[in-house]
């Protein structure tokens, strides 16, 4: 079937999303120094204390200009380069060397942050309201089981803006042509904000045959994988991490990451050998997306034939993010279902058996 065109297909407006945004491995942070992030448009300095909790800042301090991140960590402080002003994980300056009063107004915004899976998230809200309960980052329990290595990241630089990225989730048609990949199942489910992807496929470039991938984003920006595989006859698991902070409105860092299920009988240097091989095959994947984002331009409203997906109720759902929440729609939470079997799109009512999602369960 064909899939009408969504009254939501309109370009992104200038803001950036809402909800949480993953920087990679929270363990990157917690090495005594400040790291400056050029995100959202804007300057933050991420720091871990010595109580190991890290903080996220606005980056330029307010007293002159400086960069935060240019600064020392003392503490559970980030201390400025230039004049020693001494910010705290509560956005307030606790102590300058030269003035015993500290101005009331010594002040610089806090951004609320998270560790989850052995990784660091940052939450945006152009509203500037708090994260809800509901949009928690979900627990993967294999990032703390010993059956699983560690994960394995990777970050580059995309110009160009992020919902190209977002696009691929509802987009069957290219995993044949660009990644040699071609669906014999797929299937897109959307409800509040996740939308769920379920991948078939007899033969995969990154991985061997029978390829299964079970993978969602949880809000805007972060995506988690499952997939399974044979390979040589052997039975592979794996959980891919593909996340992305906007830089500004034309460029983001994509940070990608995995996680294999170790091989029985198999050292640990061993799995990651075959761990570090598969990062590197994701790297060559990712870069045949990077070509045709770099050497493509902006469709708001693509022509689309009968084989292609749900591209703009796909848009639709993203399109929430950049919605402020009282304009949000009352549908939402209304569970969406598209399937491609057999060669045919149906939408359906409810999710497939073989659709459900194992992410859970990871």
């Amino acid at each position: 079937m064909a899939f009408p065109r969504s009254a939501g297909a309109t370009a992104p407006p200038e803001r950036y999303a809402r909800g949480w945004h993953c920087l990679g491995l929270a363990s990157e942070y917690k090495d005594g120094k400040p790291h400056g992030l050029d995100i959202f448009g804007q300057r933050l300095v991420a720091f871990a204390g010595d109580d190991g909790h890290i903080r996220i800042l606005d980056g330029w301090c307010p007293h002159m200009g400086a960069d935060l991140a240019s600064g020392t960590v003392q503490g559970n402080s980030v201390v400025c380069p230039f004049h020693h002003w001494s910010w705290g994980g509560d956005g307030a300056c606790n102590s300058i060397p030269y003035c015993k009063r500290v101005p009331a107004k010594a002040r610089v915004n806090t951004w609320h942050s998270c560790e989850q899976n052995n990784l660091l998230f940052v939450w945006n809200d152009p509203e500037g309201a708090p994260p809800a309960p509901e949009v928690a980052i979900p627990r993967i329990r294999a990032c703390f089981s010993d059956e699983w290595m560690p994960w394995a990241v990777r970050k580059m630089t995309i110009q160009t803006h992020c919902r190209e990225l977002v696009d691929n989730l509802a987009d069957a048609a290219h995993f044949g042509p660009v990644h040699g990949s071609p669906a014999s199942y797929f299937c897109n489910t959307f409800v509040g904000h996740v939308g769920h992807q379920m991948f078939h496929g007899a033969q995969s470039e990154l991985l061997g045959s029978t390829l299964i991938a079970d993978s969602a984003y949880f809000g805007p920006a972060y995506h988690i994988t499952h997939m399974s595989a044979e390979v040589d006859g052997n039975p592979l698991h794996s959980i891919l991490l593909n996340c992305h902070v906007p830089i500004n409105q034309h460029s983001f860092d994509l940070r990608y990451g995995v996680m294999i299920k170790k091989m029985p009988g198999l050292s640990d240097d061993q799995n990651r050998e075959i761990a570090d091989a598969y990062v590197e095959q994701a790297h060559k994947s990712f870069f045949q997306d990077v070509e045709i984002w770099h050497n493509k331009t902006r469709i708001e409203r693509p022509v689309l034939c009968e084989g292609d997906g749900p591209i703009y109720q796909l848009r639709e759902w993203y399109r929430q993010f950049y919605t402020d929440v009282a304009d949000l729609p009352r549908n939402l939470h209304e569970k969406k279902v598209f399937q491609c079997k057999d060669g045919e799109w149906q939408t359906l009512s409810e999710v497939p058996a073989q659709a459900v999602s194992q992410l859970h369960a990871i």
